[in-house]
């Protein structure tokens, strides 16, 4: 007879998280360093990290209050873990008992924090017994009470006066998962109607989105292989409808999606428009999945690994009618998808791709024809990557107008069904869009 398949025991689940949480310390990103956990915990392992990375100013605060010297990297990561995961026992996801427990039990099991085992025990079972005074006196610490740090926090403050505490709020729980429906398979309507048909709870959001009850692996979601769906924020599968918005022939159209990869947005332009798509992207790794993604869903695209902001390496010298500029960012939009992105991070992180934001505008502007669209968007909600780069560009070239489009989006969570099909209020990511028109005339530049 085969036995079940033991689940395995929760400190081994503890030891993988914290080495996953020093991997984020040191600069790798938390995806990487999960991929690299045994298969055997990888799926509890992945939970815990992003629970961990959520509560990590928290955790890191208390740290500093029951030992003002941190230990050695690896036991300091477990200890954090442990913290991050007990600290609040309306969230815990075990018993904080079995949670201490079984993280000096993980200690003890592994040679690098073997010395450090009695010192983690001390510090978590004064945590228990001191729990209310100790997380009282770490509410004094910003990056306890937010889990950002600190230089994030002031200018998430800055750029939102009004809205600064809901956009931090927004990444403590985990994003929905979002789908968009192919309309070249079918309406939105027929395909929630199939949902519907085998006991998936969804709500409709945007224009072509479906926001899922409850995540599910890719393969258990009906059509998926077959090309009906694809994953996509609410906030991203705006894209695709500002570019192609009131354009007088979509048919034949020439348009460039410039920083292309994973090829979402690329395959939304070419489920709406019977356009000459060429999607670009600087990585070749990368530019296969921009093949992948185009494959499933039966989509055809001129896909090129090149540099956006060398167009003499690869621009054939004929404008494009319209052109998506999805430029890099620091991501801070999308931070309740990928929480390690807070901690990886640097202040002076801003300014560079912000010159990087505004070498791509420049670069790509001239490949525009006149009267032809350029919408530029990043996932972030920091100004100096949206509105300030924009007004830069705006005051250096004359031809350019600002025609009406969204501006920052802020992270939105908790809403789910209150939307339109212009203005994504349900579940969405921090986002900023700015659609740019090349005017005939220069001096017939509108406000």
């Amino acid at each position: 007879m085969i036995q079940p398949a033991l689940a395995p025991p929760l400190w081994r689940q503890l030891q993988a998280t914290a080495s996953v949480l020093v991997a984020v310390r040191s600069g790798q990103s938390a995806t990487a360093a999960i991929a690299s956990v045994d298969e055997s915990v990888r799926p509890g392992v992945q939970s815990l990290a992003f629970h961990v990375l959520r509560q990590l100013g928290r955790a890191d605060a208390l740290r500093r209050l029951l030992a003002r010297r941190a230990p050695p990297p690896q036991a300091d990561a477990l200890l954090c873990t442990a913290l991050a995961l007990c600290w609040r026992e309306a969230d815990a996801p075990y018993e904080a008992f079995t949670l201490v427990d079984q993280a000096v039990e993980a200690a003890k099991r592994d040679p690098a924090t073997r010395p450090q085992a009695a010192f983690l025990n001390a510090c978590l079972r004064r945590f228990l017994r001191e729990r209310e005074a100790l997380v009282k006196a770490s509410n004094n610490d910003p990056m306890a009470q937010w889990n950002y740090p600190r230089w994030w926090i002031e200018r998430v403050q800055h750029d939102h006066p009004g809205q600064w505490q809901d956009i931090l709020n927004a990444a403590g729980s985990p994003a929905p998962m979002t789908l968009r429906v192919n309309a070249r398979k079918s309406t939105r309507q027929e395909y929630l109607a199939v949902l519907k048909a085998v006991g998936i709870a969804t709500t409709a959001v945007g224009e072509h989105g479906v926001v899922l009850g409850r995540p599910l692996p890719v393969s258990d979601i009906p059509g998926f292989t077959q090309g009906a769906v694809s994953v996509q924020d609410a906030a991203a599968q705006l894209a695709a409808p500002l570019l192609l918005q009131g354009s007088p022939a979509l048919a034949g159209q020439r348009i460039l999606d410039a920083c292309a990869a994973p090829g979402g947005k690329t395959a939304h332009l070419l489920e709406l428009a019977d356009a000459q798509v060429t999607a670009l992207d600087v990585d070749l790794r990368r530019c296969e999945r921009i093949h992948d993604t185009l494959r499933r869903l039966g989509l055809q695209a001129r896909v090129i690994a090149a540099d956006a902001a060398r167009p003499a390496d690869w621009w054939d010298g004929v404008p494009y009618d319209a052109i998506l500029l999805d430029a890099p960012c620091t991501a801070s939009g999308i931070v309740r998808r990928h929480p390690d992105i807070r901690w990886l991070r640097r202040e002076s992180d801003v300014a560079q791709l912000a010159r990087q934001q505004a070498q791509l505008l420049a670069a790509l502007w001239p490949l525009l024809k006149p009267g032809g669209r350029l919408l530029y968007c990043t996932c972030s909600v920091f100004r100096a990557e949206g509105q300030e780069p924009i007004q830069t560009f705006l005051a250096h070239n004359k031809d350019a107008a600002l025609r009406p489009s969204p501006g920052h989006l802020v992270p939105q969570f908790g809403a789910i069904g209150n939307t339109v099909p212009d203005n994504p209020e349900g579940e969405h990511d921090g986002f900023y869009y700015a659609l740019l028109e090349k005017q005939l005339r220069p001096d017939a530049r509108a406000g």
